[in-house]
């Protein structure tokens, strides 16, 4: 199915995010980390959000979610099924329609058993056999809800994180970094949970350095430098040399991989671009 005939789910436009730091005494300063983000997403589709660290990846996924700190100030326009999605709405949405698949694992609670914790918010009623229900789905035994973070490996983890972070109802995923450091195996289970939430209707923005593993599951790409949008491509478009890309950015950042045998040029001006 082509982008075009799928549902807008989610439409960003022209997002920009401001801070305002004291400096020395009073003096305030405005540093403005996204200029302009364009992305959108539609029913049953995964988007991969890619670019180096510090390009403005996490804030886009927490402007949606509306975790901003305080001190933020946003522009542009954010629709949410083609309404917009105001501070309200967010707060109304986000862990009911729209989830949230953190980026680290230090988000659970060391201190409390697993199965606990994925019944937190669930109906007391049936908080039980519901998240047994979703440590079943996400290949985690019954016994697992007993245990501590602690005495979980990497994957499972992950997939406590998934049975936390999405409920029946969620139409639009966001995962923040879901797959670093984790084992092959471990890797393969989660791309498929996300392919997974696509296949079932839901929209999912997969945030990552990991273009290789992205492009497995993504329909289309977003490549983003620098708090902006330099392109939008179909995940087809990334093979070879890059030459389907429009941009010499999104080019070069695909050189740039060890599979392409590195873009020298590129890796000097971009000093994380390896890490993609």
């Amino acid at each position: 199915m082509n982008n075009s005939d799928k549902r807008k789910l989610l439409q960003v436009e022209n997002l920009s995010i401001s801070f305002s730091q004291y400096t020395r005494g009073t003096k305030k300063r405005i540093i403005r980390p996204i200029a302009d983000l364009h992305v959108d997403i539609g029913e049953g589709e995964v988007v991969a959000v890619v670019g180096a660290s510090g390009s403005g990846k996490s804030l886009l996924a927490h402007s949606v979610l509306g975790i901003l700190p305080g001190n933020a100030v946003c522009g542009g326009r954010i629709l949410y099924r083609g309404e917009e999605l105001t501070d309200k709405r967010k707060e109304q949405l986000r862990g009911r329609e729209i989830s949230f698949i953190p980026q680290s694992v230090n988000y659970l609670d060391p201190l409390m058993r697993v199965g606990r914790q994925v019944q937190i918010g669930l109906d007391r009623s049936t908080a039980k056999a519901a998240q047994e229900s979703l440590f079943a789905r996400y290949g985690l035994k019954s016994g697992d809800g007993r245990l501590f973070p602690h005495e979980l490996s990497g994957g499972m983890l992950r997939r406590v994180l998934f049975a936390t972070s999405v409920r029946e109802g969620v139409k639009l995923v966001i995962a923040d970094e879901p797959t670093p450091g984790i084992h092959p195996q471990a890797l393969s289970e989660i791309l498929r949970q996300l392919k997974q939430f696509a296949i079932d209707g839901a929209g999912v923005m997969l945030i990552t350095h990991d273009i290789i593993s992205a492009l497995e599951i993504a329909d289309r790409v977003v490549v983003i430098k620098d708090g902006a949008t330099v392109e939008i491509a179909e995940a087809a478009a990334f093979e070879g040399k890059g030459e389907r890309l429009k941009t010499e950015y999104a080019q070069s950042l695909w050189r740039a991989l060890p599979q392409n045998d590195f873009d020298l040029e590129f890796n000097g001006r971009e000093a994380d671009g390896q890490c993609l």
